[in-house]
């Protein structure tokens, strides 16, 4: 039992790192672009 309760906790990591790398690297790229655009202005 105690194994099944430590795989869906690892999952529910798993899951939530993802979803974090996600939304950090769409958060970036925007960044990134506003800086870009910027500098060229």
């Amino acid at each position: 039992m105690s194994s099944k309760r430590a795989m869906k906790q690892a999952q529910k990591q798993a899951y939530a790192k993802h979803r974090s790398n996600i939304t950090n690297n769409k958060f970036s790229i925007k960044k990134k672009s506003f800086i870009n655009k910027k500098k060229k202005s």
